[in-house]
């Protein structure tokens, strides 16, 4: 069973910074894109970056040149890394990996953008 476990979120004030974290526990991770998603009060859960296994990084236009997704293998952790944040940043974060027959999900953590 793989779990995903998100931690990093807050209360942070706009133009600051948060990083998030997400622990993966599965032995395949180094063969794992790990995907960030956000889901904001009334609005659909959408996305915002990923991360290939070999390292490549992918991003939402709406978080492009703000937000950094990386990943450590020797720690099965993904991150997101959050600059400049927007009161329209505000939402609850997850992070999710999927296998060739379903994905999985984290708890997800809460990042608030106070303007």
């Amino acid at each position: 069973q793989v779990q995903l476990v998100e931690s990093g979120g807050g209360l942070v004030q706009a133009g600051g910074s948060l990083r998030l974290s997400c622990v993966v526990s599965t032995s395949t991770f180094n063969n794992s894109g790990v995907n960030w998603y956000r889901q904001a009060p009334g609005k659909r859960r959408e996305w915002v970056g990923s991360i290939s296994s070999s390292s490549t990084a992918y991003y939402a236009e709406s978080v492009k040149g703000r937000f950094t997704v990386s990943r450590d293998n020797a720690k099965k952790t993904a991150f997101l890394q959050m600059n400049s944040l927007k009161s329209e940043d505000t939402g609850v974060y997850y992070c999710n990996v999927r296998s060739p027959i379903r994905e999985y999900w984290g708890q997800g953590t809460q990042v608030t953008v106070s303007s």
